[in-house]
């Protein structure tokens, strides 16, 4: 392997997502949701510098572009992963759903690289597909800040009942204004979360389609 920054920098985002996961193992939160935000985050910045400076300085390799998609895949996955087993029961049931309809795309467009071998190049990363990785960063980022947030306040905004969430309303708990900014933060970084991740999901089945799509003239049957 020819070590290029680029390709330094892509091997540091492979070694993140496991990274992710052992935050929880080994801290307690809510520091382990911020060691795995801001690990995270590093990571997604890095997706992005490694392909440019590999281009910039016509440094691309073939290690490089092997490693680049497993890299952005394993964050996605083990990150998701994090925190659907995280999440409480209340949450869960809006998570499983777009995050395995991400996780079964991967596999199965990985699969479909696999089998196509030398022909694999009919699968050509889109411009679509570039946002649905970026979308899918972006979701699983503010769901590690909503559990950040989740964590100071006590509880999750969908285990209050309705008069714990009317008092901090009106402002009759102590400390109003922090437990307030955190109340807000909390709901929007919960929904805006969701959404995102429903978003990401929408485009993946979409470009999952497009890939199989492109792939079908090379798996039938010989006449």
């Amino acid at each position: 392997m020819k070590w290029n920054l680029p390709n330094i920098l892509t091997t540091l985002r492979l070694l993140a997502a496991p990274g992710v996961a052992i935050m929880f193992l080994y801290f307690a939160r809510p520091l382990a949701d911020w060691l795995a935000l801001l690990l995270f985050m590093g990571a997604a910045i890095t997706d992005w510098f490694d392909g440019y400076l590999a281009r910039a300085w016509k440094q691309e390799t073939k290690i490089g572009a092997m490693l680049d998609p497993i890299a952005d895949k394993a964050m996605v996955v083990v990150a998701l992963m994090v925190i659907v087993g995280y999440s409480d029961a209340n949450w869960i049931p809006w998570l499983v759903l777009p995050a395995t309809v991400i996780l079964f795309r991967e596999v199965f467009v990985s699969g479909l690289r696999e089998y196509l071998g030398d022909t694999a190049g009919t699968l050509k990363v889109t411009k679509l597909a570039k946002w649905k990785t970026t979308v899918q960063m972006v979701a699983i980022a503010v769901l590690f800040s909503r559990g950040i947030f989740e964590h100071y306040l006590g509880m999750s905004v969908w285990g209050m009942d309705q008069a714990m969430v009317d008092q901090i309303m009106a402002g009759e708990v102590e400390d109003t204004l922090n437990i307030r900014l955190m109340f807000d933060g909390l709901i929007w970084s919960g929904r805006l979360g969701l959404w995102l991740l429903w978003l990401a999901a929408i485009l993946t089945f979409v470009t999952g389609a497009d890939y199989l799509r492109k792939a079908m003239p090379h798996l039938k049957e010989p006449a």
